[in-house]
């Protein structure tokens, strides 16, 4: 389909540019977001007589989105998750995720805005950029953590992601064990074990006198 774009998009065009894109994207995102009319002779009319607002509206726009930046460049939000030793998130920080973070502390974002591809699988610092225009980009810093303490070491540049040595399944196992046992239970259940097993030719005199 073709389409009047109505404001500047990134990767498509500038206002008054005619392109063509794929029908979903037209009926599910630009025409009914007010960004492109259909680009028939009817529309084309109906832009030029529009052409004045919507400059007018997208200067207003835009000096908006470059207040926004100066305030949020360079901000560090902090979020709290579960995670493995290697610093792997049983879970995910989501798009969705940062805009609450951002807009309640005060700056107005939404979805489309956060531009990143996939949502954060993983402790650590995070650059997220922010789309706040098409001419207006800026950035802030996630930092992805288990608790505030570790938040503050990774703050700090801190390696926090560093595996530990593991033990093996078989010292796993002896080790739950262990603690499942009283240390006395343990103790003669290590006895009954001696008691139960055969002795060696070595230590039978029977069959060494043989």
């Amino acid at each position: 389909m073709e389409v009047i774009l109505l404001e500047r998009i990134a990767r498509l065009g500038h206002m008054g540019d005619v392109v063509r894109v794929k029908d979903g994207f037209a009926r599910n995102f630009l025409l009914p977001r007010g960004k492109a009319l259909r680009a028939t002779a009817e529309n084309r009319t109906r832009f030029e007589s529009m052409k004045s607002d919507l400059e007018a509206r997208s200067l207003a726009l835009k000096n908006d989105a470059a207040g926004v930046a100066d305030k949020l460049n360079g901000k560090s939000f902090t979020v709290l998750r579960q995670a493995s030793e290697s610093g792997q998130l049983f879970g995910s920080v989501s798009p969705r995720d940062l805009v609450r973070l951002i807009t309640e502390a005060g700056f107005p974002v939404n979805r489309n805005q956060v531009a990143i591809n996939a949502p954060i699988k993983t402790i650590g610092q995070h650059s997220v950029p922010i789309a706040l225009h098409p001419e207006i980009e800026t950035s802030i810093t996630v930092i992805v953590a288990r608790n505030s303490d570790e938040a503050a070491r990774i703050a700090r540049g801190e390696d926090v992601t560093q595996l530990r040595e593991e033990p093996s399944e078989a010292e796993a196992a002896a080790l739950a064990a262990e603690a499942f046992f009283e240390p006395e239970a343990a103790e003669s259940r290590r006895a009954r074990e001696d008691e139960d097993t055969p002795p060696s030719s070595a230590e039978n005199p029977a069959e060494n006198a043989s």
